[in-house]
């Protein structure tokens, strides 16, 4: 998730525009979701009577105008959330920006748009985390990030991000092994990862992300671009997993990198292509549904 080769200024416009838009929504759904004042029953009775028995003595009651409150957000007030106003300082004064282009990230934000607040995993801490956090705004984003020195120096910059190190024991060049074993029958048994007998399942998690039916998950991580990275096997195996194993519903799964041998071939081959909505770019959106609630469904369609 971290950025290589980037236009700076190109991406900072992208996503300084998708805060904007964020936080347009934000006011356009206090706006709408703002009571409306009752009308007395003294107003509802003079406009059934006839304008010649409104009675001169009486004035019309002037609305009050209550002081917007500081925090938290109440439907009567517009003011910017904290977590927004945040991820726009912070990406008006840096030139580092997020990995992903503008259409790419827009497949996500459009998900997010319908689902947030949510619960949303991610496989990788990077410079894009911040604005993962600020679009699921009142939700639960986590981090789960293999580099422990990394995690320390976001900690220090953005000390408000959920993150947990993780450790991946395989290397990139044994993706042909585990294909192989992630085709044997261990392997399309759902359940919960931490008592899967799959090789690929991932067991070192917090409790508590295995405890929590995720909304969305974006596997961007771990490292994976040379043969002795950990490789992405894994995590997009578990994320599968987890999401077929949610009491009920579908689960947003996104992976990133797709035009690698390792993400292609591993989420058509654990995500399903007959699960796969579209791709964009470098980016796979897939919609993975429950498998509790039905007895003997095949682990592919």
């Amino acid at each position: 998730m971290r950025s290589k080769n980037q236009s700076p200024i190109n991406i900072k416009i992208i996503i300084l525009g998708l805060f904007f838009l964020l936080f347009l929504l934000v006011i356009a759904w206090s706006s709408y979701s703002s009571p409306r004042p009752n009308s007395s029953p003294k107003a509802e009775n003079d406009d059934l009577s006839d304008s010649s028995n409104l009675s001169t003595d009486e004035e019309e009651p002037k609305p009050s105008t209550a002081a917007c409150p500081s925090l938290p957000l109440t439907p009567t007030c517009t003011k910017i959330p904290p977590s927004l106003a945040n991820a726009l300082v912070h990406y008006v004064t840096t030139n580092i920006t997020p990995q992903q282009t503008l259409k790419e990230i827009s497949v996500s934000l459009r998900v997010l748009e319908k689902k947030s607040p949510c619960n949303f995993l991610v496989f990788g801490l990077g410079h894009d985390s911040l604005m993962w956090t600020s679009l699921n705004h009142g939700g639960r984003t986590v981090f789960l990030e293999e580099d422990k020195a990394w995690i320390e120096q976001i900690r220090e910059k953005l000390p408000t991000l959920e993150s947990y190190h993780v450790t991946y024991d395989t290397r990139v060049h044994q993706a042909d092994g585990l294909m192989e074993t992630g085709m044997g029958d261990e392997c399309k048994v759902v359940g919960d990862p931490r008592f899967s007998k799959c090789q690929l399942a991932l067991k070192g998690f917090p409790g508590d992300i295995y405890d929590v039916e995720w909304d969305l998950i974006m596997v961007d991580a771990p490292t994976g671009y040379h043969d002795e990275a950990p490789g992405r096997m894994n995590a997009i195996y578990t994320a599968g997993l987890m999401a077929r194993n949610r009491e009920n519903g579908v689960t947003d799964v996104f992976v990133h990198d797709v035009d690698r041998v390792v993400e292609d071939k591993f989420s058509k081959a654990f995500l399903c292509e007959g699960y796969m909505t579209e791709q964009e770019g470098r980016l796979r959106h897939f919609i993975i549904p429950t498998h509790r609630t039905s007895s003997g469904k095949p682990f592919c369609p």
